[in-house]
């Protein structure tokens, strides 16, 4: 499904994203419901994520 949705992100990138979700499922989760969830509130999908990227910024460079 990941793989769908990133069609036009390179390879490399694809597989450097997913490699880090397989090492940390349980934080892209609670990225995913924290988006989701700022979202729903009214904030665009890019701002959201953002957002949140900013706030797991260590947690996502550990990953890497």
């Amino acid at each position: 499904m990941m793989k769908s949705q990133m069609k036009d992100v390179p390879e490399e990138q694809q597989e450097q994203m997913l490699n880090m979700i397989e090492k940390n499922p349980e934080l892209f989760q609670k990225i995913a419901v924290e988006t989701k969830s700022l979202v729903d509130n009214g904030l665009d999908q890019m701002s959201a994520a953002m957002k949140v990227a900013e706030k797991y910024k260590d947690e996502l460079k550990k990953l890497n």
